[in-house]
């Protein structure tokens, strides 16, 4: 358990902020807090819940997929006995697949579509009232995949596309009310999520008929490899925490923010380029992302092949100073049981074993 450094002046205003066991959620509670809001921090964990209770926030196990926690939560500000309005609603909950929109399953779309569009409207639909009331504000975290889809990101971005659209309906529908309606729209964030692309890739490729691996397996290990080497180059979760809460405390803000110079690089192309430009940038882009790792996996294969020549002349230099050290000892031929047995040398130990005799020592 840790609490946030320094002394807060408290706001009095309660902001919702799902999806905050890590990453962006749980850098823009800690980000809050500090500000001095009361933040209701979404969890799913109890473990997560300890990690991140400290001042001003209080974790409460939510998942935005069920409506009974979603009740639960409305029923929690309602009753706050400080009488504390809710200023703002940070829909940040959700999860991230990349595969070829013809190898993932359906249940897989339904599942994804539940979490990144259907639960944020849950989220909204059960907490407007209150900020209506109040006046508040609904951010929600979308990504530079809500402004394009590359290869593999159509279901991701299928999902971040029908954000970006509900939130400008939604802005146009709640403004005249007080409501203000904000999207932010990171790019490469150093978080779990990031880090998962390896697993969740690997997971559809071995699911994949062998067609689909035949058509789909090199674009896949491609985009994985881009995903890990962009881990490093993120900007680190803090930083959208903190346009998170500059979105949610200033007076004017802007409609939609970015986060990331990829992401605002990305936005600008969008917005500015043609779409038969962008499906050429972005088709040589995964051309070449392909083609780097496919030099690195060649490469690979050919150190693996000249290591396992070495080791074969290795056992063929060891077999025959055995057979000279066997015959100038005991003065006898030295014959093998059979050519398919040889000896096994350990490069870990430099330890020679073998399942039987492997020599026969008999009469000249």
């Amino acid at each position: 358990m840790s609490d946030i450094v320094g002394k807060v002046e408290p706001r009095r205003e309660i902001v919702v902020v799902t999806g905050a066991s890590t990453g962006i959620g749980a850098a823009t509670a800690r980000e809050l807090a500090r500000r001095g809001f009361h933040v209701l921090a979404g969890v799913r964990r109890g473990t997560d819940a300890d990690a991140l209770r400290a001042t001003n926030i209080e974790p409460i196990m939510l998942n935005i997929t069920n409506e009974a926690e979603i009740a639960a939560l409305v029923k929690h500000i309602t009753d706050d006995p400080e009488r504390r309005p809710l200023r703002a609603l940070v829909n940040n909950a959700g999860i991230g697949v990349n595969a070829p929109v013809e190898a993932l399953p359906l249940s897989e779309w339904r599942r994804l579509f539940d979490v990144n569009l259907f639960g944020h409207v849950a989220m909204m639909q059960a907490l407007l009232p209150a900020l209506i009331e109040s006046r508040g504000t609904i951010v929600n975290i979308s990504s530079v995949g809500g402004k394009v889809a590359m290869a593999t990101y159509g279901p991701y971005a299928g999902s971040k596309f029908a954000l970006e659209a509900v939130s400008d309906a939604l802005r146009r529908e709640v403004e005249p009310l007080g409501v203000k309606v904000i999207v932010i729209e990171p790019g490469a964030v150093t978080t779990e999520m990031l880090g998962r692309v390896a697993g969740t890739g690997e997971r559809i490729v071995s699911g994949m008929t062998t067609e689909q691996r035949g058509r789909y397996a090199t674009l896949m290990h491609a985009v994985i490899s881009q995903a890990q080497a962009a881990i490093p180059k993120g900007v680190p979760a803090e930083e959208a925490g903190r346009v998170v809460a500059d979105a949610i405390t200033s007076r004017r803000p802007r409609t939609r923010y970015t986060v990331g110079r990829d992401a605002a690089i990305i936005v600008r192309l969008a917005r500015y380029l043609s779409v038969s430009v962008r499906d050429h940038t972005f088709i040589w882009h995964s051309f070449r992302s392909m083609r780097r790792m496919e030099a690195r996996r060649r490469k690979a294969s050919a150190l693996r092949f000249r290591h396992s020549q070495s080791l074969a002349n290795l056992r063929q230099r060891f077999s025959q100073a055995m057979v000279r050290s066997t015959i100038q000892r005991f003065g006898k031929t030295v014959k093998p049981f059979a050519a398919s047995e040889r000896l096994t040398i350990s490069t870990s130990t430099w330890r020679v074993t073998r399942a039987r005799p492997a020599w026969n020592c008999g009469p000249a």
